[in-house]
C-alpha cells in the first residue's frame, strides 16, 4: 500500500469522465488499498480514483464516526438509480479543494447500485451523510465538483484562488 498524491484544483484531470472498471484485478484491489491509505492520511471520508489521477469508476469511503473505528467500503462502477425529490443541505469539502467548505443542496435520499471488490452487485438506499458523500464522489467520476453547485460568483472566486495558488506553487 502507498499514499498517492491527490490532484488539486485547477488540475484539468478533475474534469475527466472516468471509465468503467471492466474487471476486478489485483491492480484494481491495489488501487483501492492505496486509495484507502491516501484517504485516511488526508484525512477524508471519501475519495474517487480520479483524485489520484486514475480515471476509473472506483470510490473509497469510510463514514465511521468513532476514533479508531474503521468501516472501509469500496464502490466499483457506482450509479444513482433513483433520488428523492426532498432535498437536504450539507456543508461539503473536498480533498481536491483543500480547506474550502460550502453548503450544497442535494437529494436527501438516493438509491445506489455498485459492485464491491468481490464482484458482487449491491443496491442500497442512502440518506444523511451517506447520501451526500456518495453523490459527491459519483460526481467526481463524471467530472463534476461540488463547487459546480455554487453560485457563479462563489465558484469563480474559488477557481481564481486555486489557480493563483497553483501558479505560485509552480514558480
Amino acid at each position: 500500500m502507498a499514499i498517492r498524491d491527490i490532484i488539486i484544483l485547477p488540475d484539468t484531470q478533475l474534469r475527466l469522465v472516468s471509465k468503467p472498471v471492466e474487471k476486478i484485478t489485483s491492480e484494481i484491489r491495489a488501487l483501492a488499498d492505496d486509495m484507502f491509505e491516501t484517504m485516511y492520511d488526508a484525512p477524508g471520508i471519501g475519495l474517487a480514483a480520479i483524485q489520484v489521477a486514475q480515471p476509473l469508476r472506483l470510490i473509497t469511503m469510510d463514514l465511521s464516526k468513532k476514533e479508531g473505528e474503521k468501516n472501509p467500503r469500496a464502490f466499483i462502477n457506482p450509479e444513482i438509480v433513483s433520488a428523492s425529490e426532498e432535498l437536504s443541505v450539507y456543508e461539503e469539502g473536498c480533498l481536491s479543494i483543500p480547506e474550502y467548505y460550502e453548503e450544497v443542496e442535494r437529494p436527501a435520499k438516493v438509491r445506489v447500485r455498485f459492485m464491491d471488490l468481490d464482484g458482487k452487485i449491491h443496491e442500497e438506499d442512502a440518506d444523511g451523510l451517506y447520501a451526500t458523500c456518495i453523490q459527491h464522489e459519483i460526481d467526481h467520476l463524471n467530472g463534476v465538483l461540488f463547487v459546480d453547485y455554487l453560485s457563479k460568483l462563489k465558484r469563480d472566486r474559488v477557481m481564481k484562488k486555486f489557480t493563483k495558488a497553483a501558479r505560485l506553487a509552480a514558480k
